[in-house]
């Protein structure tokens, strides 16, 4: 049996669950999450946790077990607590702000880049070379996330770019003296 799959998600307080046939949906504090749950996987709930169970034990039934599981949990984590992806710019010159809830970045072209977020994330500028990207679904804080990376990734020789804060990257040598 698959271990993430058969650990039981606790519900904290203040979180609603409701289970239709192959629905879920999550409320809490922060917000609603709703998911389609497939229909070899079955999630059932007592008092305080939610279970999910697979009515095979074939390869896939498996993975999708501890797939829905994980799902599930990241719901009720972010209906609660929140999720947030930390980006910071490096070079020269490389800053960003909000303007509304569009994001700005100077990161080295000869124009502004203007970044909208995707439906559940919001952008928070800390300093000008920090930047937060917080929700309520881990999936959409992630791509919003990897999206603003993805305007100027670091490069290899100096470092320069956006990177996620605390990303190491490694360094190429440059060319040798002769």
């Amino acid at each position: 049996m698959s271990r993430i799959g058969k650990a039981p998600i606790k519900i904290p307080d203040g979180v609603s669950i409701k289970l239709d046939s192959q629905s879920c949906f999550v409320k809490g504090a922060k917000g609603e999450l709703s998911m389609q749950v497939h229909p070899a996987i079955g999630v059932s709930q007592d008092a305080e946790h939610l279970v999910v169970t697979r009515s095979s034990d074939t390869p896939q039934h498996r993975a999708l077990h501890g797939l829905t599981r994980a799902l599930l949990a990241n719901m009720v984590i972010g209906v609660t607590e929140g999720f947030r992806k930390s980006l910071e710019l490096r070079g020269t010159g490389y800053r960003a702000a909000l303007q509304g809830s569009q994001l700005i970045l100077n990161v080295g072209f000869s124009h502004p880049v203007e970044v909208q977020p995707i439906d559940g994330a919001q952008f928070e500028v800390e300093t000008p070379t920090l930047v937060h990207v917080t929700g309520i679904d881990k999936q959409v804080v992630g791509q919003q996330a990897a999206l603003v990376r993805r305007v100027r990734p670091p490069e290899p020789y100096h470092g320069k770019g956006v990177r996620y804060l605390g990303e190491y990257v490694r360094q190429k040598a440059g060319k040798a003296k002769v």
